[in-house]
């Protein structure tokens, strides 16, 4: 892939940040859903410490794709190069290079150079031209906010034991359309599952600041205990939010372990938490609100698989 030349004109954007802060953030692809609307899950399948293959969701014109790219990723020349394995479409195979330019120590330039396949069907659209606003956009955002990401990301998990089988565990979590009548805070579910393992979910809820009304996109690795979400709109406070439910069987039981990852909204603390609240703060409330949320609903999953030990 090295030496090729795009067909188009490159595209550039400019950021408030130093290169090696901006770099850091397009190779470490994982936080993507965190940063990037558009982006729903990656995960790392290889990596040798210079080549990494990934597989990728994400959401193109409200349709949720995925495919697998290559990247090689270069440090020292701030150089990304990718090159699309399983086109998302029908479309020709997609590849580029991405290269961040330092234009001072507090300034950069983030180069894209698309190479031959992109210029038809869907996935020439993931990395066309609205594509690329949105990710850049989405880049300038949080990159130039790099001395606050520390604090403004928050990430934590909360975990249960379970004296009865995974299988039921992980088809309690799945089966999202019967929360309604089995956890209590959860007052109405619309649940679709166009795709084997891809589901779109609509959940109200009730807490005590109120009802609330969440989207997510879910994607269900059964034989792996995995449910992947990506949840919106999010609370004020939150500008994003991701999670992860596994279920771990071992020789004594099954823990059943949520992970969230949350980037705090901290233009709208004030006007809603109160001028003298800090940051600290607002990572403590946040925190023990999803928490006490996680468990209130981890609490009849466990209910549901040792009632069925009982029975037995």
């Amino acid at each position: 892939m090295s030496g090729e030349r795009a067909d188009r004109a490159a595209q550039t954007v400019q950021v408030a940040a130093p290169a090696g802060v901006v770099y850091a953030a397009l190779a470490d692809a994982v936080k993507w859903p965190l940063f990037f609307t558009p982006s729903i899950h990656v995960e790392r399948l290889e990596f040798d410490g210079e080549r990494e293959r990934l597989r990728m969701w994400s959401l193109v014109e409200g349709q949720l794709l995925s495919w697998t790219s290559w990247r090689h990723l270069d440090p020292v020349e701030h150089r990304i190069e990718f090159r699309q394995e399983v086109p998302a479409a029908v479309a020709e195979s997609m590849r580029g290079v991405l290269t961040i330019h330092s234009r001072g120590p507090h300034r950069s330039e983030v180069e894209l150079c698309c190479g031959p396949g992109t210029g038809a069907g869907t996935a020439g659209a993931l990395h066309g031209d609205t594509a690329w606003a949105q990710r850049a956009a989405g880049l300038k955002a949080f990159a130039e906010r790099w001395t606050r990401l520390d604090d403004l990301v928050l990430s934590f998990e909360d975990s249960v034991r379970v004296n009865g089988p995974a299988e039921l565990v992980y088809d309690f979590l799945y089966r999202a359309g019967d929360w309604p009548e089995l956890v209590a805070h959860v007052t109405g579910v619309h649940l679709t599952e166009d795709l084997p393992g891809i589901q779109r979910m609509t959940m109200q809820t009730l807490t005590e600041y109120g009802a609330h009304t969440t989207e997510s996109v879910r994607i269900c690795f059964p034989h792996a205990g995995r449910i992947i979400y990506k949840q919106s709109p999010v609370s004020p406070l939150l500008a994003a939010h991701t999670g992860e439910w596994s279920v771990t069987p071992d020789e004594t039981g099954v823990t059943v372990t949520s992970r969230q990852t949350v980037l705090l909204r901290e233009e709208n603390t004030t006007a809603l938490l109160g001028g003298s609240i800090g940051l600290a703060q607002v990572r403590r409330q946040v925190r023990e609100a999803l928490g006490h949320t996680c468990l209130a609903l981890l609490a009849p999953a466990k209910q549901h698989a040792e009632s069925a030990v009982r029975m037995l």
